[in-house]
């Protein structure tokens, strides 16, 4: 079975695109087909790669960001996608005002699937400038969100 996840943070630059290749990397390595998608919920930076510094720490573990770029959540992905998961509340906030009705998808903050870490968001490293303390909190999401899916 396969199934279709869109990782949102506000720009697609650091947080979401660390957690489409965390989750790619992970589910490739125990052989879990999904089909993994990132997207922002703001269009400042669609059609950019990855922030340079999130790509860095990223390498340094062993995932490649470098192909990625960067695009605006729409409204279709709410039926192209069984689950889009937020980075944090502002984004499950906006996701849900643009979320059509009827759309098959379920909306989920990432950190739910890491309740033992006692995060309640994953923290935009753009701003923190932690990008490794962004990476460990998506590989334990990532982990989790994996034992879920089963």
């Amino acid at each position: 079975m396969s199934h279709r996840i869109l990782f949102v943070c506000l720009g697609n630059i650091c947080r979401s695109p660390s957690a489409e290749g965390v989750l790619r990397a992970k589910a490739d390595g125990l052989g879990v087909r999904l089909e993994i998608d990132s997207a922002g919920t703001g269009d400042w930076h669609v059609g950019e790669p990855p922030y340079g510094s999130m790509q860095a720490a990223a390498k340094a573990r062993g995932y490649d960001l470098s192909p990625l770029r960067a695009r605006q959540v729409t409204a279709q992905d709410f039926y192209d996608f069984d689950l889009i998961i937020a980075m944090d509340e502002s984004n499950l906030s906006n996701l849900s005002r643009i979320q059509p009705a009827g759309a098959r998808a379920t909306v989920a903050l990432f950190t739910d699937y890491a309740a033992h870490t006692g995060a309640d968001h994953v923290p935009d490293p753009y701003y923190t400038r932690d990008f490794d303390g962004c990476l460990d909190l998506v590989e334990h999401c990532a982990d989790g969100l994996l034992a879920e899916l089963g």
